[in-house]
């Protein structure tokens, strides 16, 4: 037996269990950054009155991290799969947690004064750009560990420390922002980042199976293709970004339509965004677990889409319905109970799809197709809350979720098409396919994540 042999048997021997390791540490790290990018919005008031705000200047200020991201997503992607996902996952987690750290001691406001909006948004969207290593770089390590019948569950598993991170934000800011100040709230965040950073020290390593597969390999292969030039993988990242506007108006607005247009009170708007982030986390988990399952992520995505859409729908027609007498107890646990369902449905299909598009470019290749997923998806985060008030003022709220579910069903035909039906084949014709897809096996390929997937 050769060593690359004798290396990769003793790598598939330890597999198993450091593989969860290394998604403890993706977990980690997108909970570190979505507590900033989901918790500091919950700040908002403090930060209004804090740093001097108007209502237009506190908008552009929140929105300010998603468009740093939507600008850097794509380039640490790229170099996520030039580098490896060790390096820019250290590099990016250590850089945020040193920006955050400089916005705590001289971007916070303090007794003698409040700093300029420049500087404000300079920080914001510093932390952005930064932040942005993190969704490739753990993705594509999760890829890397994790076999085919594993990834649905493993990406949907990484995928909730979005809601994670979110809601540890909202609990913990605020209470630090009126208590201690924003140097407080800054400096948090950093430590959550510096110890994302360290779990990744101690266990995030490339796969020494990848590894002895490399160094036993005396023609190099051929790179695959860049997902850049993957008309598919462009289209399923569009259309996740798309799918994932309605998301971004249950997160942004959805307080602000039970306050104005339902008259809820604080109990009711707590109890549905906390319904919609405890939901969305679990939805996730039992996704991947049922497409690893009964596989075809495609076909559950689109379903998703169509319960979605409908529930949008059925939302609206709510809102029109009681738009006379919205206050009524009936006419408000109706409106909630629709929204805080259509939330989580509209959340559910993360890590599916973020799988499947992972597997259309390749493992190799997952760190920039993610890259290009998420540079799209955070522009609809910057965007998505600008264009809710014009909508509303243009319309109604009613009307503005209706427009939401047909966002859901606008990213339909973009989505990957489920793969037919297997025709019936000949007991030789059979026999033949199963030893050839036995040989592959022996080698090493890995088949597709989906039905009908190249």
């Amino acid at each position: 037996m050769t060593l690359p042999v004798l290396s990769a048997s003793l790598a598939d021997a330890q597999r198993p269990a450091h593989r969860w390791k290394v998604l403890a540490v993706g977990v980690a790290a997108n909970a570190a950054f979505s507590a900033a990018a989901a918790g500091l919005p919950t700040t908002a008031v403090f930060m209004r009155s804090g740093y001097r705000l108007d209502n237009d200047q506190l908008g552009l200020a929140l929105g300010l991290m998603g468009l740093g991201v939507a600008l850097f997503e794509l380039p640490w992607g790229l170099l996520t799969d030039r580098w490896g996902d060790r390096p820019v996952l250290l590099t990016g987690l250590g850089a945020t947690s040193a920006a955050l750290a400089w916005m705590s001691g001289f971007a916070s406001p303090d007794a003698a004064g409040a700093p300029s909006l420049a500087l404000l948004a300079l920080g914001l969207v510093l932390v952005g750009m930064l932040g942005g290593s993190v969704n490739g770089a753990s993705g594509r390590a999760v890829m890397a560990w994790f076999d085919e019948g594993e990834r649905g569950l493993a990406m949907s598993i990484r995928q909730t420390a979005v809601p994670l991170g979110g809601g540890l934000g909202a609990l913990l800011l605020p209470w630090l922002a009126a208590h201690a100040g924003f140097d407080a709230v800054y400096g948090a965040l950093s430590l959550m980042c510096g110890l994302a950073a360290a779990l990744a020290v101690v266990w995030l390593r490339e796969p020494a199976r990848d590894r002895a597969a490399s160094a036993s390999t005396e023609t190099p292969a051929r790179p695959a293709a860049s997902p850049l030039r993957d008309g598919r993988v462009w289209r399923a990242a569009v259309a996740i970004a798309i799918m994932c506007c309605p998301q971004f108006a249950v997160l942004t607005f959805a307080t602000v339509f039970l306050h104005d247009f339902s008259q809820a009170g604080i109990g009711t708007l707590t109890g549905v965004m906390v319904a919609v982030q405890l939901g969305a986390m679990a939805a996730r988990i039992a996704a991947g677990r049922w497409t690893d399952r009964h596989g075809d992520r495609r076909a559950f995505l689109r379903r998703c889409v169509g319960l979605s859409s409908l529930l949008f729908a059925a939302l609206g027609a709510v809102a029109w319905a009681v738009d006379g007498a919205p206050a009524r107890p009936g006419a408000v646990l109706a409106a909630a109970s629709l929204l805080a369902a259509a939330g989580i449905c509209a959340s559910a299909w993360h890590g599916v799809a973020y799988t499947e598009l992972a597997t259309l470019a390749g493992a190799p290749r997952a760190g920039t197709a993610l890259g290009m997923a998420n540079s799209c998806v955070y522009l609809g985060l910057f965007l998505t809350p600008l264009a809710i008030p014009h909508v509303v003022a243009a319309s109604s709220w009613p009307f503005t979720w209706v427009i939401a579910g047909l966002c859901m069903l606008a990213a339909l035909p973009l989505l990957p098409k489920p793969a037919p039906a297997p025709k019936a084949v000949g007991a030789k014709t059979l026999e033949a396919k199963t030893v050839a897809a036995a040989g592959r096996a022996m080698s090493g390929t890995r088949g597709s994540a989906s039905p009908g997937t190249p």
